[in-house]
């Protein structure tokens, strides 16, 4: 059996998957703080078209 971990407080879920009702969370509790990371905008996926995001090293090299 895999060991699992919840994402946000290392908790260990011994069992399967199907025990937890809030997967990949151990409880709701992780589930809404997760929630509240997205929402406020500390999860962020960069934009590389963005005119903020310094060039790479390799753009200069053409």
């Amino acid at each position: 059996m895999n060991k699992v971990q919840c994402p946000i407080c290392d908790a260990a879920m011994p069992g399967n998957w199907q025990e937890y009702p809030d997967y990949p969370f151990c409880t709701a509790r992780c589930r809404k703080i997760d929630l509240g990371r997205w929402l406020d905008g500390k999860y962020r996926v960069p934009d590389p078209t963005s005119p903020n995001v310094p060039a790479s090293p390799q753009d200069d090299a053409d």
